[in-house]
Order: structure tokens, then sequence, then C-alpha cells
């Protein structure tokens, strides 16, 4: 009986023991994660690898790419779109964390969407997709975009 308990005393101890170990390597990654230097404004993001890439997207409809090299042009285009949503997360981008936040994603997942459809070679389903991103960029743009 004394035995068991002991037993049970030294597995709690040892259980108790690798949880607090688990959390200081946990804390220990979290103070090493690199830090994110921004570089470009909102702004510039927009007008440097939202616009231009978006423009690509709406363009298939009309012209659909015709060989893997105007292809690859409406994936890295789509990528960039995709990732543009990851940088207008970035703190001290961010407006607030409600709808900056919930539009950024949507930016992400239209990007990414359109990231799949062009590696499928897919354009009707890029004139969906720039649908989306249009009105996910209407939506952001009518709360955020300053007016003049």
């Amino acid at each position: 009986m004394k035995k068991m308990k002991k037993m049970k005393q030294s597995l709690f101890a040892l259980g108790r023991l690798s949880g607090l170990l688990i959390l200081i390597l946990a804390v220990g990654a979290m103070a090493q994660a690199p830090g994110f230097q921004p570089v470009g404004s909102v702004h510039q993001i927009m007008l440097g690898i939202v616009k231009p890439s978006s423009d690509v997207i709406f363009a298939v409809p009309a012209k659909a790419p015709k060989d893997d090299k105007e292809w690859e042009t409406v994936q890295n285009n789509a990528l960039m779109l995709a990732e543009a949503g990851n940088l207008l997360l970035i703190p001290g981008r961010a407006k607030d964390n409600g709808e900056w936040v919930t539009d950024a994603n949507a930016l992400i997942k239209a990007g990414s969407d359109a990231f799949k459809a062009a590696n499928a070679k897919h354009a009707k389903a890029l004139e969906t997709i720039g649908d989306n991103i249009e009105d996910t960029c209407e939506k952001c743009h009518g709360k955020y975009l300053p007016q003049k």
C-alpha cells in the first residue's frame, strides 16, 4: 500500500516536472521568434502588390493564359495577393483586431483560392474568385480607405 502511494506521488511529481519543462521550452521558443521589420506602408503594399496582382487575376476571364509561362505569371500574382494579406496583419499595420483581421484573412483566402485555380489552369474559377477579391477590397476600403 505504501509502495503504491509512493509510486503515485513520484508519477505526479514527474508529471508536474514534465509540464514545467514544456512550459519553459515554449516560453523560450516564443522569446526567440524573429521579429517583423515592416518596410512599406499599407498604402505602398496596396499600390505595389495588391493592385497589380489583382489586376492580373481580373484579366484572366477576358484573356486566358495561352501557355505555361503565362499561367506561371497568374500563379505568382495570386501568391503575392495572398501573401499581401499576411503583410497587412503585421503589428503596426493592422488597424484593429476586428474587421481589419477579417478582411485581411479574406484577402489571404481569395489569393490562395486564385493560386489553386491558377495551378489547375482553371480560368472560369478565376472569374468567380476575381469577383470575391473585388468584394473583399471594396468592403475593406469602405471602412478603412481615407476619404478625400
